[in-house]
């Protein structure tokens, strides 16, 4: 049976990615569907490109062992920070400016705004080194359940992945991506509802289950009776960390923001808002509410010695055969909609914004055929990384990956926000924002034990970059010549043209 739904689901994925080859003959519709994605498409690819295996079995785990029933707020705040406000106050005039300006990535966005080559080429160089390790860690999540449902070496697991995530993203694209992202979106939403409430009635309900939550006691985490049922858990300080870097962190993570270049029009900005929230309330929300519980495992999981990956497969581990099933094509699925996003971020950003014009000559047949080929090279090498972690006792793969959100979102978010809103941002601000934020995460690495305490942590030290980030480039920006008038107002006069709306938009006179 599990196996059966495997095959079919891979089938699926495979098929489209066929039939929507004739949408990815040129750039535009190879790396944004030719601008013309609906409403329920765009909100899903957003959706299921934020939320991952990462997400589920990592951060779920981690952050619901560590905070319990109150890391449900991480949720909340990926749904109303992380989706509701960033497609309120960055999608419609990404769409606009990016349109205006003809980019189609984040570092062409940069260069075409500012006027500025070198600056495109920076974007780009950190985006190739900080989404790679991301990628590869889109694996991570697979290995124990995969272990679980099916006793197979995940190296298998992986290879499957990756070679079938190729397929469909290499012949269709972005459309092919965004339709099987549909799909995969509702696989998600039945998905974690149902394992959700199959794990609270395995501990009597959820009245049983929060009662028993607030009897377990951890001395070495609070002496305060029932803290893990509480309302802000044990520790608040740090859980407000998370939910700024889960949650702020997409409005300046490549791969996330180009979903906002491809939306349709106006009726679709507004519908993908409402549902896009909706999604993130339901996925987000539903694993850290799930992960809350974890503790009430603690008699089937060493999380010292297992870690807290081990923390949500322990409490799968007893479901129905069906159930685990479905659990596998969840996390499959949240897994291949990241992946496909991020190598389609990555290859277009390499292909577009550091080779052509730089190494290649490229006509609009040959730029495709570069990002077809790349879209193979990232996900052979994120798959090869993948593979040497597990098959070794490197280290150094997994740290890369906890950090490279908050290097990407810290070096990119402040800059990208002002373009879009303030005429007074300077190149220079910019620069000054990329090194930041790339340089902080990188340091924190390697000379992590030299850093204040608070921000030794990888997750508080992204979260510092991304809000430091928005302080330094309008300091930078006021001290530092201002841009050339005419290459500002030319980038702005794109939200000064007429438009006509319906009277419930606007009164007319």
């Amino acid at each position: 049976m599990k196996t059966l739904l495997l095959i079919l689901y891979f089938a699926v994925m495979v098929g489209i990615g066929f039939y929507c080859r004739k949408n990815a003959t040129d750039v535009n519709g190879f790396v944004l569907g030719g601008r013309s994605v609906g409403p329920w498409l765009t909100a899903f690819a957003y959706g299921t490109s934020y939320f991952s295996a990462v997400v589920f079995v990592g951060y779920a785990g981690q952050f619901g062992w560590r905070y319990g029933i109150s890391a449900t707020w991480a949720g909340i705040g990926n749904a109303l920070i992380g989706s509701l406000l960033a497609w309120v106050i960055l999608g419609r005039r990404t769409r606009i400016m990016s349109q205006h300006l003809n980019s189609a990535t984040m570092p062409q966005f940069f260069g075409q705004r500012f006027k500025s080559p070198a600056l495109k080429i920076g974007a780009s160089v950190i985006i190739f080194i900080f989404l790679i390790p991301y990628t590869a860690s889109l694996y991570n999540g697979l290995s124990r359940l995969f272990g679980m449902a099916f006793s197979i070496d995940y190296s298998i697991c992986i290879l499957l992945m990756a070679v079938l995530t190729a397929i469909y993203v290499i012949a269709g694209g972005y459309m092919a991506t965004a339709i099987n992202d549909f799909i995969q979106g509702i696989i998600m939403l039945v998905g974690i509802s149902a394992v959700v409430l199959a794990v609270l009635k395995s501990k009597g309900g959820f009245l049983a289950a929060l009662d028993g939550l607030g009897r377990v006691t951890d001395e070495t985490v609070s002496t305060t009776p029932g803290i893990f049922a509480s309302f802000f858990g044990p520790d608040p300080l740090n859980l407000l960390f998370v939910v700024i870097l889960t949650s702020l962190g997409t409005w300046g993570l490549p791969q996330m923001v180009q979903k906002f270049y491809a939306i349709k029009d106006e009726s679709a900005i507004k519908k993908g808002t409402i549902i896009s929230t909706l999604f993130a309330f339901v996925i987000a929300g539903g694993c850290y509410f799930l992960g809350g519980f974890g503790r009430l495992f603690s008699d089937q999981v060493n999380v010292a010695r297992d870690g807290y990956d081990s923390i949500i497969p322990a409490m799968l581990s007893n479901l129905s055969p069906g159930m685990i099933a479905l659990v596998v094509i969840l996390v499959l699925s949240a897994s291949m909609s990241t992946l496909s996003s991020l190598v389609i971020a990555s290859s277009s950003t390499l292909t577009i914004d550091f080779l052509k014009d730089n190494f290649v000559e490229m006509d609009e047949e040959k730029q495709v055929r570069w990002i077809r080929w790349l879209v193979l090279a990232f996900i052979a090498i994120s798959a090869i990384l993948a593979l040497i972690q597990y098959k070794s006792s490197v280290t150094f793969i997994a740290q890369l990956m906890g950090v490279s959100w908050g290097a990407l979102a810290g070096a990119f978010l402040a800059p990208f926000l002002y373009s879009l809103y303030s005429k007074w941002v300077t190149e220079a601000s910019c620069w000054v924002c990329f090194l930041f934020g790339s340089l902080v995460m990188t340091a924190n690495i390697f000379v992590r034990s030299s850093f204040p305490a608070m921000l030794q942590s990888p997750i508080n030290c992204g979260a510092f970059a991304m809000l430091a980030g928005l302080v330094i480039v309008p300091l930078v920006s006021f001290v530092t010549p201002r841009p050339d008038v005419n290459m500002v107002e030319e980038a702005f006069r794109c939200y000064e043209r007429p438009s006509r709306v319906p009277q419930k938009t606007a009164l007319g006179d």
